[in-house]
């Protein structure tokens, strides 16, 4: 049953939908899929992917969702927990004028879109298609391969609550081991204030909803599968997956095909939409167009 303490405030979310091109008809979604972000991210990580999906798959429209207490989806109510952003999608559901069909998840986005869909099916209105982009289904309680989110939350904790500028906040994270590329990411979550700029992030939020993922175990979403076809996108470089659970999707992948596949894309690390985005972009648009 849905909290309705958790239902009452709408997540931010901005969509994409087909461009027509002169002498084109315009035509609106037939369908939606919502995108989620990993965890520090937001819905914005996924806009030049979805642009490329919805000019492809013309019928899907794109949800780009800022997950509970990420991007502009701040001051939501706790507990922060998977299960509580999976409810929180439900309140978008009349914002959108198509059904909701499908859910594209990477990472801490991952583990929402198997939960959503485990919560839509006890609904009795299934999802179609999850699509899974290098998220590990299962409980890991030494929270294994996140060392470098670990890194960035605690480098977050250490700034001052307000730095005088970007490039201050640049420094800092520099200094503390953060590539390049880490800290212009990082950026986007700086909202001006009085005397420079603070982190908009609640970490003791972020940090709540990071534990809940590594206790929960899904395995039994892949290895099980009812009614709705699960996508495992692994990077192959990804610290996320050790090979036995690559063999424990690949298993599952033999005896559901239709229902479950697994995708490695060899030298894709975790960031597999940063490392591999055309070969992303051809399994994710194979999905949808045979959805």
């Amino acid at each position: 049953m849905l909290s309705t303490a958790l239902v009452t405030q709408r997540l931010f979310h901005s969509i994409v939908v087909h461009q027509t091109q002169p002498g084109e008809t315009a035509r609106a979604p037939e369908k939606w899929a919502f995108f989620l972000h990993g965890i520090l991210g937001s819905g914005a990580n996924w806009r030049t992917f979805a642009k490329r999906v919805v000019a492809r798959c013309p019928s899907w429209g794109a949800a780009l969702v800022d997950l509970r207490m990420h991007g502009n989806s701040q001051s939501m109510p706790p507990p922060h927990t998977v299960a509580a952003c999976a409810e929180d999608l439900f309140a978008l559901h009349p914002s959108l004028a198509a059904p909701i069909r499908a859910v594209i998840g990477h990472s801490f986005g991952g583990k929402v879109a198997l939960a959503y869909s485990a919560l839509r099916a006890t609904l009795g209105t299934p999802l179609d298609l999850v699509v899974s982009v290098d998220s590990n289904p299962g409980l890991r309680e030494d929270a294994s391969g996140s060392a470098q989110i670990h890194a960035v939350i605690s480098a977050l904790e250490s700034l001052p609550s307000v730095v005088v500028s970007r490039d201050a906040f640049a420094s800092h994270m520099r200094e503390r081991g953060l590539s390049d590329g880490l800290v212009a990411w990082l950026m986007m979550n700086l909202r001006p204030v009085d005397g420079g700029f603070a982190v908009r992030l609640d970490l003791a939020a972020i940090r709540a909803m990071l534990g809940d993922y590594f206790a929960r175990d899904d395995w039994s979403l892949v290895e099980r599968p009812a009614d709705t076809r699960v996508a495992m996108i692994v990077g192959g470089q990804s610290p996320a997956f050790s090979q036995i659970e690559r063999d424990r999707i690949a298993a599952s992948s033999r005896a559901h095909p239709a229902l479950v596949s697994l995708d490695v894309i060899e030298h894709a690390g975790h960031w597999v939409h940063v490392d591999a985005p055309d070969e992303l972009f051809e399994i994710v648009t194979r999905e949808l167009s045979a959805t």
